[in-house]
């Protein structure tokens, strides 16, 4: 392979990294992007084939798949259990697809409420962005959402299901707003890609390409108007030179042999653990204590959200497990600050369909809802099928001690040292777990559910990681500025959620490609003074 010297290299071929190649693409810079993972071939998803529920080569989190490619992650000190995927896409390829944005108060937190810090930008800054990535990954909803801002919508919303109808009806029973879920899955053919099957496990991978993942929406694009993207390549660290501007990287390519590739801008695009990761490794004589850290915030002020879960039981089969997992509806009935309650900010219901046999009894078990031994049968009879859940996604504030580190000890198989997550739920992320809990079991009572699980929050795996190289105009309160540049090394850029201030009461795929893409025009429209 040609290690010559490209005029932007971008590190992560996911969400964010396929966003901004495809909108650089156009100024016919050199662009090359390096992915540790590589392609990934539908054929091969688990849920292409019978056993999909046990496999464990696409589990969600890195440390039960253990492949090459990825790194371990030492997160035995976090209730919260970090979840992504190294490969072309990145973690779209196992997300659920669910794709709200980001809602004007969450850009103004401090303002509004007294908690966190506001961003440097908001919504109207990023609106365009999200249109230009809705119409990108292709958005299926309905439009007029009364607890969302209004936006164009390029699909039909997936359909809500017998769960889901179920479910809407104790929602509309209690008075509470409810509305289909914005969801980046194909209900009709959109864009080369065939509609929706509902199949169900879009955690594995679909194999329909109905769901949007980047190696079907934006890298085709990228790679036709000349981006080159080289796949089984691990960056160690970003090298600079005696004026601490970055000269490139080095990284092992899938044989283990080291290269240099040089560079003239810098991009990094790992998400809220790899991208912290990648800095602090990358130490020299100008940033001992790695690069863009002169404010010491690289790795700090993790925000992984307050996840609560609740399962409820019906007495008749809801083809709980039919259609797309995590999309059939949401509700923003608390999703704003209520002086009455006792937390700051709020939280998203989103309504969670179940799961097939092999997922039903292993997930039962695990909520407490199934017996292990002669009584297991019985009782999965009365559940598989039967069952759905609500999954509250709840803001989580930024609070300094929840960090991203090297682990002292560990490394991945090129010898680079890992992750190790240090976090703790905050005093404002345990009462909203805890109401969001109630509610969602009230919601299922109003349904008619015959029997709730507990609440569950110690556990739950997230791949929402944010906030560890946050965007701020205080070069002593942030790492990078109000359009992704790090404050010290003027030609480095990050453009995941990493740059996160806040964190919302939803997923954050979609803000996070908007900010990769604002960033992007950004950096096109300042061509002439980049490094100024």
């Amino acid at each position: 392979m040609s290690n010559e010297p490209v005029d932007v290299l971008i590190i992560g071929a996911g969400a964010s990294g396929a966003a901004v190649a495809w909108s650089l693409a156009d100024t016919r810079m050199r662009i090359l992007c390096l992915e540790q993972g590589d392609w990934v071939n539908s054929a091969n998803y688990p849920s292409a084939g019978p056993g999909y529920e046990t496999r464990q080569d696409f589990a969600i989190r890195p440390n039960d798949r253990q492949l090459d490619v990825d790194y371990p992650i030492d997160d035995g000190e976090s209730p919260v259990k970090v979840v992504n995927f190294n490969g072309v896409g990145g973690g779209t390829i196992l997300y659920m697809a669910h794709f709200p944005r980001f809602h004007p108060s969450d850009f103004r937190t401090r303002t509004l409420d007294g908690v966190g810090e506001d961003w440097p930008i908001d919504y109207a800054t990023l609106e365009p962005y999200f249109a230009e990535n809705d119409r990108m990954m292709g958005v299926a909803g309905l439009a007029g959402d009364p607890g969302c801002p209004p936006k164009e919508i390029q699909l039909p919303p997936v359909p809500l299901g017998k769960l889901g109808e179920r479910i809407a009806g104790g929602f509309n029973e209690l008075g509470w707003h409810w509305w289909p879920s914005e969801s980046a899955i194909a209900t009709e053919p959109y864009n080369g890609r065939d509609r929706c099957l509902n199949l169900g496990p879009c955690s594995s991978g679909c194999a329909q390409g109905a769901k949007a993942s980047t190696d079907i929406t934006y890298w085709p694009y990228a790679i036709r108007a000349g981006v080159e993207l080289r796949t089984r390549c691990r960056v160690r660290e970003i090298t600079v030179d005696k004026k601490g501007m970055a000269t490139g990287v080095i990284y092992y390519d899938e044989n283990g042999i080291e290269h240099e590739q040089k560079a003239a801008v810098v991009i990094v695009a790992c998400n809220g653990v790899g991208t912290p990761r990648l800095l602090l490794n990358s130490v020299s004589t100008a940033f001992p204590d790695g690069i863009a850290n002169g404010s010491g915030l690289v790795g700090k002020n993790l925000m992984l959200h307050a996840m609560a879960v609740v399962q409820g039981q019906f007495d008749a089969r809801i083809d709980g497990f039919m259609g797309p997992i995590g999309c059939a509806l949401w509700s923003k009935e608390f999703y704003e600050t209520d002086p009455l309650r006792k937390f700051k900010r709020g939280y998203t219901m989103e309504v969670v369909r179940g799961s097939g046999p092999s997922g039903t009894a292993l997930n039962g078990m695990m909520m407490g809802v199934l017996p292990w031994g002669s009584e297991h049968h019985a009782a999965f009879d009365q559940l598989f099928d039967k069952a759905g859940s609500i999954c509250a996604v709840g803001e989580d504030l930024a609070e300094e001690h929840n960090t991203v580190t090297l682990d002292p000890e560990v490394v991945d198989s090129n010898g680079i040292p890992a992750v190790k997550i240090s976090y703790t739920l905050g005093e404002n992320s345990q009462k909203m777990i805890e109401h969001a809990g109630e509610r969602a079991k009230e919601v299922f009572n109003a349904a008619g559910a015959i029997a709730t699980s507990p609440t569950i929050s110690s556990g739950v795996s997230s791949g929402h990681s944010m906030g560890t190289a946050r965007m701020g105009t205080d070069p002593t309160r942030s790492v990078v500025n109000e359009w992704g540049r790090s404050h010290e090394v003027k030609n480095l850029f990050v453009v995941d959620s990493s740059v996160f201030v806040t964190s919302a009461g939803v997923n954050p795929t979609s803000t996070l490609q908007a900010v990769s893409l604002y960033i992007a025009d950004s950096m096109k429209k300042r061509l002439a003074t980049l490094f100024d």
